[in-house]
This record gives C-alpha cells, sequence and structure tokens, in this order.
C-alpha cells in the first residue's frame, strides 16, 4: 500500500516545484494588472485556494483509511465544523454592516433573536475561534471514536455509522432555532482581522496561509507514518488481531489517528469558509464525505500525496465537467470511480510509481 518512491529526491523535488508554483500565483495576481501575460484571474486564485482546502480534508482522510485501515463517510461533518466555528467569528466581524444595521447578524435579527446564544460567547474573538476550529471537531472525533473503537466497531458497520453521524448533523443545522443560520447558513462576511476579506491582498494571504498549512500538514502525516506509531498503524490495518496478540492495545492508537484526521479536516474547513465565502449545512451532506473518499481513492490512498492529487485532479474536473455538462457530473464521477478501481487499484499515484520503476 505504501509507495516509498513517491519520497524520493525526486518526488521532494516535485512537491517544492509545485509549492513554489502555487505560491507564485497569487503573486501574479497582485502584482500583474489584468490583461498582462503573466496576469492570474482572481477567481482562478479563489479556485485554488479551495481546491488546497480539499485537499488537505483528503489528506485528513488518507490518515485514517490509507494507514488506519479506518473507512470513514462522515468526515464532511468534522470540515463542515470547522467552518461553522470560523463562521461564527466572521459574522460576529461583520459588526453594523448588515442588512438590518444590528450588532445581531442579519440572520438572528430575522428570526426574531434578541441576543446571542450562550454557545456564541467568545466568539468575537479571533483566537477563539481558532481554538474551537480545533476542540470542536476534535471533541466529537475523540468522543465518537472512544465509544465506537472501544466497541470494536469497524468495517462497514463504522462506515455507515459515520454517514449516519455526518446526516443527523446536517438535519440538524438545517433548523432555525439552532442558532447557526439555518439553510442559509453564515454568508456575506465583511473582514477578518480587520481587513477586507475581499480585498486581493487578504486573498492572497489567506491562500498563502492555505498553502503553508497544506505543506506543514503534509510534513507532519509523513513523519507519524514513517515512525514507529506509524508502524503500529499500518498493523492496525493489516492484522488488528496480531498487533492485540504481542500486547498493543489498539483503540489508543485508532482513537490518537482518528481524532488527528478530524482536527485537520476541520482546520480545512476554517479556511475553506473564507476563501469561498459562505457555509451552510449542505456541507455535511454524506454525499460531500463520499466524495472525499473517491479523491483518495483516485490519488491513491495511504500514499500521503495521492488523496492531495486526487483532490485536485477530481475538482479540477468537476468545475470544467459543471460547467461544459451540468447535468452529467455524477455519472461522470461514478464512472471515475469504477475505472480507477477496476484499472487502477492504486490510484494516480500508483501509476507514478509503475512509471518510476
Amino acid at each position: 500500500m505504501n509507495h516509498p518512491s513517491l519520497f524520493s529526491r525526486r518526488a521532494w523535488t516535485g512537491i517544492i516545484a509545485c509549492a513554489v508554483v502555487l505560491a507564485a500565483l497569487p503573486l501574479l495576481n497582485l502584482f500583474f494588472a489584468d490583461g498582462h501575460a503573466l496576469h492570474v484571474p482572481s477567481y482562478m486564485v479563489s479556485l485554488i485556494g479551495k481546491f488546497m482546502c480539499y485537499a488537505l480534508a483528503a489528506l485528513a482522510l488518507d490518515m485514517v483509511w490509507g494507514y488506519a485501515g479506518i473507512l470513514s463517510l462522515g468526515h464532511g461533518v468534522f470540515f463542515a465544523l470547522g467552518a461553522y466555528a470560523h463562521g461564527m467569528y466572521l459574522m460576529r466581524a461583520i459588526g453594523r454592516d448588515g442588512v438590518y444595521q444590528s450588532d445581531l447578524p442579519d440572520f438572528m435579527v430575522f428570526l426574531d433573536w434578541k441576543t446571542y446564544p450562550w454557545f456564541w460567547s467568545g466568539t468575537d474573538s479571533f483566537w477563539v475561534s481558532l481554538a474551537l476550529v480545533v476542540l470542536v471537531p476534535g471533541v466529537l472525533a475523540f468522543v465518537f471514536g472512544f465509544f465506537a473503537f472501544r466497541s470494536r466497531i469497524k468495517g462497514v458497520y463504522f462506515s455507515i455509522i459515520t454517514q449516519a453521524m455526518t446526516y443527523a448533523f446536517m438535519l440538524l443545522f438545517f433548523r432555525n432555532n439552532t442558532g447557526f443560520g439555518g439553510n442559509n447558513g453564515f454568508t456575506d462576511f465583511k473582514r477578518i482581522l480587520g481587513y477586507s476579506i475581499s480585498a486581493p491582498g487578504t486573498k492572497a494571504t489567506l491562500y498563502l496561509v492555505t498553502l503553508a498549512l497544506l505543506l506543514g500538514a503534509l510534513l507532519l502525516c509523513r513523519w507519524i507514518v514513517t515512525s514507529k506509531l506509524g508502524r503500529v498503524l499500518q498493523a492496525v490495518r493489516d492484522s488488528e488481531s496480531r498487533l492485540m496478540f504481542i500486547g498493543y492495545n489498539p483503540l489508543w492508537f485508532k482513537l490518537f489517528v482518528w481524532t488527528l484526521s478530524a482536527v485537520l479536516c476541520g482546520i480545512a474547513g476554517a479556511l475553506y469558509v473564507p476563501q469561498v465565502g459562505i457555509i451552510n449545512p449542505s456541507e455535511m451532506s454524506p454525499a460531500n464525505s463520499i466524495e472525499m473518499v473517491i479523491w483518495a481513492a483516485v490519488g491513491g490512498r495511504g500514499t500521503l500525496l495521492g488523496p492531495i492529487i486526487g483532490a485536485f485532479s477530481v475538482n479540477g474536473l468537476k468545475s470544467w465537467f459543471t460547467g461544459a455538462f451540468p447535468n452529467l457530473w455524477l455519472f461522470a464521477l461514478g464512472l471515475i470511480f469504477i475505472l480507477v478501481t477496476r484499472y487502477l487499484p492504486r490510484g494516480l499515484a500508483g501509476l507514478v510509481r509503475k512509471e518510476q520503476a
């Protein structure tokens, strides 16, 4: 399952080259005027920034599925909770610039709320928001994982209950009385840390922060999977019963990687919301979690780089396909998954390895 060649000297050279190219895109947007041969359109910067958020989520999923053998069909809930945690700060940062010119967000005024719910306390602080981005998905994952793994729920049964979890949260957040904007969610953000969120400089900064965190997460995950901890996780994936026989308790190893994966997914969601400009309960749709699995499968699970490649490839194709043939994308996505499963069981990363061999 693992492909060491992807992290050869040539692979690291490719990673650095891609990082340099990606880092250059917002700079080309800022320093070259529209119409110049080197100008990169603003929509392209936002689009690639969104893809990097998806890539971070796919990397997070690969840690549990590719290396611990835990197939999650509910990672969309961690992504969305991270986005909502950051979105609460962004909504409060609007101040009185909303339609109703109230200290409360427009959706609360419309629903006749008189004050913020208790769970919005402290969300006017950016740093509290960042803490919530980590803690909310992390705590949920820890509690959910503890009871699931302690009960030795695994395989398809675990996948089903993760999908049920994200569906339950989606239904909850669709309700207007939960204090999260109902089906409209959060949108119309104005500023972040006092800077206009629509300013080119702010967009470039968010983009570069996303790139830096994606690279940092890749290095962290690479360090984990090449350590003794990573070897234990792969033993959990390959033969959990043998691991228990030689004296290891898989519970805490599975719980660690599951919680870490949820936190990384939450961070991806937090980076996503200011760049896309909206977060609503549809992000918790089971279909979104299944798409994350497809990114990892197409790129090649258990490789770290593969899911990143898969996220960029599938979403790039989706952007083109939904513009050219908007009604056929789901059929195309299903066909892609079938073809990759049939002819590229190791994904695009396996194809690269084969060419290098």
